[in-house]
């Protein structure tokens, strides 16, 4: 008798997510959610702020998700997460993950004092910023992480932001702590094999997810995972990790960076942008793109 192939998977079969979610269609943060826990195992405590993802969940006394979950206030997600570690080690449970997973508004705005004191510390915590580029939840309002150029509710067409992103990858680096990746949903293997490492490493881990929102973002649901790898491709959110403030690689280098522009058409927000914004745009990702290459090369060396 012939013997049966196994078939070989990239990443972890186990599901800890349910169907019944609340999320839109396209959403990229329900997406991170299923990849980041796949990565990481059931064994693990989430912190979770108000944010796209306190709806997401269900309402109680349901979830959709097989792991322990802790609401929390807005600003709160890495000092909750602290407490639940010490919590667990008080116990002698050393083997849960926790994890403070919030939204871009929770991170890089409210919750960015509670993060940068755990950073400090260095509390043995993984948090997980998923960044869909605006406080989605309470209305499409910008937030610090609102992409140059970008219409949101409070960043109107004739008034669209005219501020850069704020590199909240740049500020976790700075607080030299273990472990600082970024990912997308766009590429799950990578996503996957991030959220393994951290799990590993002691101390404080922070991982920076691309997770659009069609909603939010003016785009068709079925482009999601389109532009999750798009900008990857056009160098506007690099795949990157930094071990310790200094060692620096770079996951999934392009072996040809492409231009915004199509990435830039598929999403609404964009619409009012003229070719002289959009080369603007161009620019400003280029000298990014070569200052991070630097930091990688320095790393090889």
């Amino acid at each position: 008798m012939k013997k049966k192939k196994t078939m070989k998977f990239s990443i972890p079969e186990e599901e800890f997510m349910n169907p019944g979610h609340l999320a839109c269609q396209g959403c990229g943060a329900t997406l991170a959610m299923r990849y980041v826990l796949k990565g990481v195992g059931g064994r693990t405590a989430l912190s979770i702020p108000a944010c796209c993802w306190s709806v997401i969940d269900g309402p109680f006394p349901y979830s959709s998700l097989d792991v322990s979950i802790f609401h929390c206030a807005f600003e709160t997600a890495a000092a909750s997460a602290s407490g639940l570690k010490a919590g667990l080690e008080m116990r002698g449970d050393t083997e849960t993950t926790v994890i403070a997973w919030a939204g871009d508004g929770g991170t890089v705005d409210i919750g960015i004092q509670a993060l940068s004191g755990a950073a400090e510390r260095n509390e043995d915590i993984l948090y997980v910023c998923y960044d869909n580029e605006a406080y989605m939840n309470t209305g499409i309002q910008r937030s610090s992480s609102t992409p140059y150029g970008a219409w949101t509710t409070t960043t109107p067409v004739k008034h669209f932001k005219n501020r850069p992103k704020k590199d909240i990858g740049a500020i976790m680096v700075a607080h030299e702590i273990p472990y600082v990746a970024t990912a997308s949903i766009g590429y799950p293997e990578d996503l996957v094999k991030k959220a393994k490492k951290a799990k590993d490493i002691q101390g404080t881990r922070f991982l920076h997810i691309y997770a659009p929102c069609p909603s939010g973002w003016k785009s068709r649901p079925e482009d999601t995972i389109r532009l999750s790898r798009m900008v990857v491709q056009n160098g506007i959110f690099p795949l990157y990790e930094v071990e310790n403030g200094d060692k620096y690689k770079m996951n999934i280098k392009p072996r040809e960076k492409k231009p915004i522009d199509e990435y830039i058409r598929l999403q609404g927000r964009f619409r009012h942008l003229t070719e002289k914004d959009i080369e603007q745009m161009q620019k400003e990702v280029d000298k990014k793109w070569e200052r991070l290459l630097k930091k990688c090369e320095a790393s090889n060396k």
